[in-house]
């Protein structure tokens, strides 16, 4: 028995339909997840542009992070100064070091050396006068009275830091010389992972979210 040549053909053209139906619901992740990844790296590249103020239908337009250079100055100075960078910290590194036993270790193996060689170099009749117990007892007295001293000046010169020196004004101001191009450069070579990774996260959502809208589309049709 001979099947109908329109049915063949009612047939033919329902396969090409779905072939085209099943090809456009492939293309719907596949583009949702380009606009996904699209729509984010716009949003990391607006955190930067435009560099400028624009006007733009009665709103002004700008970059997040030009816009608001100024305030990411003053937190970076308060962060700076308060949890990472204190002039506190500095001051005491200094006394520290000015007191610890490998300095005055160096001192007192500077005064002997001075002792023996410049010394006695300059005055060579305090050879006869001058024993290795003698020497060592200059350089205790000396290296007595230079470790008050260096203490002294160590503290002298943390308070003068602790009153000159505002870490935080120092890094506010950096931060504010900065141009936008400097400041996209610095802050991207910071967070460039994390931008991609935003843009990464934009374009796996996109892709879900369009293998979900086929699913009910399919199931639409089913049911």
């Amino acid at each position: 028995m001979d099947i109908p040549t329109s049915f063949i053909t009612v047939c033919n053209l329902a396969v090409a339909d779905w072939s085209i139906t099943v090809s456009y619901l492939l293309l719907i992740p596949i583009l949702a997840a380009i606009i996904g990844w699209g729509t984010n790296h716009l949003a990391v590249k607006m955190l930067f542009h435009p560099k400028e103020p624009i006007s733009l239908a009665g709103f002004t337009v700008q970059g997040v992070f030009p816009k608001r250079q100024n305030q990411l100055a003053e937190k970076l100075g308060s962060l700076v100064s308060e949890e990472l960078f204190s002039v506190r910290d500095i001051s005491e590194r200094i006394e520290n070091f000015a007191t610890s036993c490998e300095t005055m270790k160096a001192v007192e193996r500077r005064i002997e050396k001075t002792i023996r060689e410049k010394l006695v170099g300059a005055f060579p009749m305090l050879t006869m006068f001058l024993t290795d117990d003698m020497i060592q007892k200059i350089t205790r007295l000396f290296k007595s009275e230079l470790e008050d001293f260096m203490k002294q000046s160590a503290s002298e010169l943390s308070d003068q830091l602790e009153n000159n020196l505002d870490v935080r004004e120092i890094v506010r101001k950096k931060v504010l010389a900065f141009s936008s191009d400097k400041l996209e450069q610095l802050l991207f070579e910071l967070m460039k992972k994390e931008f991609r990774f935003i843009e990464l996260v934009g374009a796996v959502l996109g892709f879900t979210i369009g293998c979900a809208q086929v699913l009910l589309v399919v199931a639409f049709e089913i049911f």
